[in-house]
């Protein structure tokens, strides 16, 4: 999965400069407004808002915006009540889509991720015809030039699970829950990491194989994830380190 890798750690690096950051923002802010109003605003005792906590900070959210999320999570200021709804679906060439997201307004959202999907040569599934395909993890992406040993060593007691080389990105992989004691562990270390969030692992991956087909899978994804309401848009893409060399030529 070492393109799907390579394209994650590229997003995530884009983030932090697009020139739609308060897209972004308005993202991440909804994140941790959703977080607070499930589990309560202890960070200490709930690891979601903690981890959507941290994931604010990084993109570099202001500190005060985020806590006047977290507030209109706990109902201390008044704020929509945004639902949570994943919709399941199928990029070109057979890729498999679960798409989060956040909304006030279910009939809006649902309406727009169809229309990406069916404009695009995608198509909507059925509520569990794809979700079996992924599993919650917490992911930590890291040089790939760190050394194995040094890495393990400080995340293995805090709860990392495996680590894969990911074509040439190192892929740390845990429970969701222990994602914010393994970031913890893994920045007392001092080691420097690309990115650390929750995101849904694909259990098998689709080969994608040519320029063409990588082009497509890659835009319907895009354009889901440009939608206001669209959280986290995960796939089980797998593109060849060749034709990925292609793409970002």
């Amino acid at each position: 999965m070492s393109g799907h890798s390579k394209w994650a750690t590229i997003k995530h690096k884009k983030g932090a400069a697009d020139a739609k950051r308060g897209k972004l923002f308005a993202k991440l802010i909804k994140q941790v407004e959703a977080a607070a109003r499930q589990g309560g605003g202890d960070q200490d005792a709930n690891p979601t808002l903690r981890t959507m906590f941290q994931k604010a900070r990084d993109a570099s959210v202001p500190l005060d915006t985020i806590e006047r999320a977290v507030k209109r999570g706990i109902g201390e200021l008044d704020g929509v009540v945004y639902e949570s709804v994943t919709y399941e679906g199928y990029a070109p060439h057979g890729v498999a889509l679960y798409v989060e997201t956040l909304t006030d307004n279910r009939n809006r959202t649902s309406s727009d991720v169809r229309s990406v999907l069916v404009k695009n040569g995608g198509s909507l599934a059925e509520p569990g015809s794809v979700a079996w395909q992924f599993e919650r993890k917490g992911v930590v992406l890291l040089p790939g030039a760190i050394a194995e040993d040094e890495i393990m060593l400080a995340a293995l007691d805090a709860g990392a699970e495996d680590l894969v080389d990911d074509g040439g990105i190192w892929r740390l992989t845990c429970e969701a829950s222990d994602l914010p004691t393994v970031r913890e562990a893994v920045e007392a270390a001092e080691i420097s990491f690309d990115s650390a969030d929750v995101t849904m692992v694909a259990t098998s991956t689709v080969g994608v194989g040519t320029v063409e087909a990588a082009k497509a899978v890659l835009r319907i994804i895009d354009l889901l994830d440009d939608l206001d309401d669209v959280q986290d848009v995960h796939a089980n893409f797998d593109i060849p380190d060749e034709v990925f060399a292609a793409l970002e030529a």
